[in-house]
């Protein structure tokens, strides 16, 4: 049981991170590589103020880091093992969703 506030905030931000599926694309893109903020709005289809806004809600999460290069900025995840987390959750979730054992899931949606 998580007890101390550090591991509970730490959880909250990268939850409120995961939370929003414009950041969770944002997340895996920067999983395969590093990239400038241009080539990710364009990859993810997005105009390059929204993907601002979301990325400064992933860098206030500590959950992406800034690389300055020359007179432009890449991005990447904070820490190798962010991208491993991702993975490990995302086939947690559908290993899960595979196996489902609440007989209400259909009825009530609980699971």
């Amino acid at each position: 049981m998580l007890t101390l506030a550090t591991d509970i905030e730490v959880l909250a931000r990268f939850g409120r991170a995961l939370a929003d599926p414009i950041r969770c694309r944002i997340l895996l893109a920067l999983r395969e590589a590093p990239a400038y903020p241009a080539d990710l709005a364009d990859t993810l289809e997005i105009s390059r103020t929204r993907l601002s806004n979301h990325l400064a809600c992933l860098r206030d999460c500590g959950l992406v880091v800034t690389v300055p290069d020359g007179r432009r900025t890449r991005y990447e995840l904070a820490d190798d093992r962010l991208g491993h987390a991702l993975d490990d959750l995302r086939t947690a979730v559908v290993a899960v969703a595979a196996d489902r054992t609440c007989t209400e899931t259909d009825e009530k949606g609980c699971c």
